[in-house]
């Protein structure tokens, strides 16, 4: 059987060509996926950095930690409270402490003249000026135009005798020693900051000049901006830590077992560093882009090679009659083509492994740079995915022979020389079967979610992976669906003067088989391309439809930066604005304990009931949002508890636990509905949105221009509602259509690349059909017209059967949508299926005539004589 089997692929070398190409490109890009998404399963392991010199921090616990019948279960809280003075003072019996507070301090280039009686706002107007004239810092020939909340450098604030604990050393200067007096890292590539320089610095206290009398080296982890320590307790009088010069099991002594706080030491200091786990967090999203990419990859790949072997095994069918006819039994025949298979899986599979090793670096080198990876993201030295992926690229060969040579053993010898002719009986009972049962789960299991959990259909691995069983169901019945599909779309070129258009249609019928190999990649193609853009755009332009619907204010004001308050001034002079109602909201969350079993939670926004009906109309479907107080709360359809007038123990932002009434309930829409409760159950949020709603008869010129007066001072940036939506809506996250980009690129490139391999194939075995033509009194030209037309028609049967599996599941989501309480039309992306259909047609046309033009070199008596 070997010998036969190498016999074989030395003849037919074309065909084993292309099941080499696809099945080696297949699993290269899942060995170059696996490489990578290997990387993602562990952070690289970070030192302390803002307390890597102290012996001891004491914080206020950061983790809600709730019991259950099950175990502990924590969850991170929203904003874990201060330390106490009480504390501060019982531990300063200890030892040495040092008082750290972080809080906002960005610096841009100082006001001149006017403008910088204007930026000193709040409690920063009445410091001294001190030092030189106020000028522009360092920044350019325009500095001196600067004003207040332009070009700002986000920065954070500290005391001065904190940055010991780092530590931070002074390069320059002196430290501070006086209000209006400050030190500033240094980085290379930010702002060129010098000693003896003055720059605005925007704190929560107001804005102000300062000047810099030091500098220090930044240590990658934050930029900072560090005051006198009375000055900084001004600013921010909360204490966020605590450095304590004393024995640990001391402290933990005196802080008893119930205090709410933690004592960290030695590798522990890390939690007390800015957003520890940020390399573990952004590798979540890595993790997931990556997943998402190596299944795609491991599907398509399958898919694709499946059919590529199938249509192999179906172009020798004379040859297995031939086979019969000298006596090969069926499991001869089966075992020949199985050994084929393993050989081309074993050799491709090498060679995609080597693809993968070398590709995996330019694909992390493409993420880092495009922003989807964090720049420290590289390879670590797993070697599993490589062993995956070589053995799936010869399990995905073997298998795909398995099926289509189950098929040729079966067919007895007279019966295999008569369908070398025509296609016929293309579908036995066994894929009738398959067909149908993979279209039924296919159309059943959205369904059923659509009955159950409309929301888990739009949810990214739903969307991603819901094409797949439909592909699939269709990839089966192409050979049944080619003929009409092909017949509706060659209509009417075979009603136009010639031949061309009746030889194409007839082709296409008779050569069911070829065509379906064709049709297969450019139906995956055309319906993850659609699926993919078009769910995503159909999300982005539901959450912008609700946006639209909720928001009626008339300007929105955001602090621009996640997780930075709003500055008080700002607020104080927004709410004095006469003619404007004014809607101050903060960014909390509230935790619930589902089921005794798992902490959940949701995001929420603490607000100002009575002025939150004026600047909002929020899809309430039980209750009234007026009933919201103190005592209450406002949830959404997806809480286990719904029913308003009942109570739900949560536990807040800053670990509080409180019960609260149920005041209202919010349709669930896309899934931004979230929860609300008043200013008394922020858990300590700061301010960071304001919505405000001209009053009736105002003058909205006179309160734009109040606002923008506001924040021109205070450096915080005005949008009315339609510039807000705007920067808001659809097409406003590149990352996730960048990662999009990449997962269908990947997706693309290996279907591309089974479309030439399977044209390539099939117009290398016509040659004779060729030369028939030849004689008959076809011109070169005519002919290769003939394969280039029938290459864009298989290419218009898989558009087709592409983009009715697209449209049931753009369906679907807009299905989903309607029953979450969200009417908001279905994005189609017709710009994406234009470039792709035409790009597939290119592509095919282009594949059949180079081999056809090749192959009408030779004279067509010869073709026509020429041996199988």
């Amino acid at each position: 059987m070997l010998m036969l089997a190498l016999s074989g692929m030395r003849t037919r070398w074309i065909t084993f060509v292309g099941s080499f190409v696809a099945l080696a490109l297949g699993v290269g890009l899942i060995a170059a996926t696996g490489l990578a998404l290997a990387a993602t399963f562990d952070a690289p392991e970070r030192g302390p950095e803002r307390f890597a010199a102290a012996p001891v921090v004491v914080r206020a616990a950061d983790h809600l930690r709730v019991d259950t019948p099950t175990g502990t279960r924590t969850k991170p809280l929203d904003h874990p409270g201060p330390v106490g003075p009480r504390t501060a003072d019982r531990l300063a019996a200890l030892g040495r402490t040092v008082e750290d507070r972080t809080f906002p301090a960005d610096v841009t280039a100082a006001p001149t003249g006017a403008d910088a009686k204007a930026a000193r706002t709040g409690a920063d107007a009445k410091q001294p000026r001190t030092g030189p004239d106020v000028t522009a810092a360092r920044t350019g020939a325009d500095a001196g135009k600067s004003r207040p909340g332009q070009d700002a450098e986000a920065r954070v604030g500290h005391p001065w005798p904190v940055a010991a604990a780092a530590p931070y050393r002074l390069t320059s200067g002196r430290a501070p020693a006086a209000p209006g007096e400050v030190v500033v890292t240094t980085r290379p590539g930010g702002a060129p900051l010098r000693t003896g320089d003055r720059v605005l610095v925007r704190t929560p206290a107001g804005n102000g000049p300062r000047t810099v009398v030091g500098t220090v080296a930044g240590r990658g982890f934050e930029d900072a901006v560090f005051f006198t320590d009375d000055e900084a307790a001004r600013i921010s009088p909360d204490i966020d830590a605590l450095v304590v010069h004393a024995d640990a099991t001391a402290v933990r002594r005196a802080l008893g077992p119930d205090s709410g706080m933690d004592v960290l030491t030695g590798h522990d200091l890390r939690r007390a560093d800015p957003d520890p786990d940020r390399d573990a967090r952004a590798l979540v999203s890595v993790n997931a882009l990556l997943g998402t990419a190596a299944g795609i990859t491991l599907f398509v790949s399958a898919v694709v090679v499946a059919s590529t072997f199938s249509f192999a095994v179906a172009q020798r069918r004379r040859e297995f009659g031939l086979l019969r006819t000298a006596g090969a039994t069926p499991g001869q025949i089966r075992r020949t083509v199985c050994a084929e298979a393993v050989l081309v899986g074993v050799l491709a599979s090498a060679a995609g492994v080597w693809l993968g090793a070398g590709g995996a670096p330019l694909l992390v080198g493409r993420m880092t740079g495009a922003g989807l990876a964090p720049p420290w993201f590289a390879l670590g030295d797993a070697s599993w995915p490589l062993h995956t992926a070589f053995w799936t690229g010869v399990f995905v060969a073997t298998a795909g022979a398995l099926v289509s040579c189950h098929r040729a053993g079966r067919t007895a010898p007279t019966e295999a020389l008569r369908e070398a002719a025509v296609d016929s009986r293309v579908m036995p009972a066994s894929r009738w079967a398959a067909a149908v049962l993979v279209l039924l789960a296919g159309l059943g299991l959205p369904a059923l979610a659509l009955a159950v959990d409309p929301g888990d259909l739009l949810g990214r691995k739903s969307y991603i992976t819901r094409p797949m069983l439909l592909v699939v169901g269709f990839a089966l019945l192409a050979p049944v669906l080619v003929r009409p599909v092909g017949r509706l779309l060659t209509w009417l070129p075979a009603r136009l003067p010639g031949a061309t258009g009746v030889l194409v249609r007839e082709n296409t019928a008779a050569g069911v088989r070829r065509t379906a190999a064709v049709a297969a990649p450019v139906l995956i193609t055309v319906a993850l391309a659609a699926t993919l853009t078009g769910t995503v755009a159909t999300l982005e332009e539901a959450r912008a439809a609700e946006s639209r619907t909720a928001t009626t204010a008339d300007f929105v004001v955001t602090s621009g930066q996640e997780g930075r308050p709003m500055a008080p001034a700002f607020v104080e002079r927004a709410r004095a604005v006469e003619g404007a109602v004014v809607s101050v909201s903060r960014s909390t969350a509230v935790t619930v304990l589902e089921e005794d079993t798992a902490l959940v939670t949701s995001e929420a926004r603490a607000v100002d009931p009575a002025r939150l009906a004026a600047v909002s109309e929020l899809p309430v479907t039980a209750g009234r949002l007026s009933d919201l107080d103190d005592g209450a709360i406002v949830v959404n359809e997806e809480w286990l508890t719904t029913r308003v007038g009942d109570r739900v123990t949560v536990w807040l932002g800053d670990g509080r636990k409180a019960s609260l009434r149920i005041a209202a309930v919010l349709a669930t829409g896309t899934g931004d509905n979230g929860v609300y409760v008043t200013r008394r159950n922020a858990g300590g949020a700061g301010v960071d949105r304001i919505d405000v709603k001209v009053a009736e008869g105002a003058d909205r010129r006179a309160v734009a221009a109040a606002l923008q007066s506001a924040g021109a001072a205070t450096g915080t940036r005005v949008t009315t509602r339609a510039e807000w939506l705007a920067a808001t809506g659809p097409g406003t996250n590149d990352q996730t259509r960048t990662g999009l980009r990449m997962i269908l690129g990947i997706a693309l490139l290996c279907t591309a690349t089974a479309l030439a391999n399977t044209l390539v194939m099939a117009t290398s075995d016509r040659v004779r059909d060729l030369a028939v033509l030849r004689l008959a009194g076809a011109t070169a030209p005519q002919v290769l017209r003939l394969v280039a037309a029938e290459a864009v028609v298989a290419v218009g049967v898989g558009a087709v059967l592409g983009g009715v599996v697209a449209a049931v599941n753009l369906l679907v989501v807009w299905g989903a949508l309607v029953l979450l309480g969200v009417m908001s039309a279905v994005v189609v992306p017709w710009g994406t299926l234009g470039l792709v259909v035409a790009a597939a047609a290119l592509l095919a046309a282009v594949s059949a005539v180079l081999p056809a033009s090749l192959a009408l070199r030779t004279r067509p008596v010869e073709l026509a004589g020429a041996r199988e």
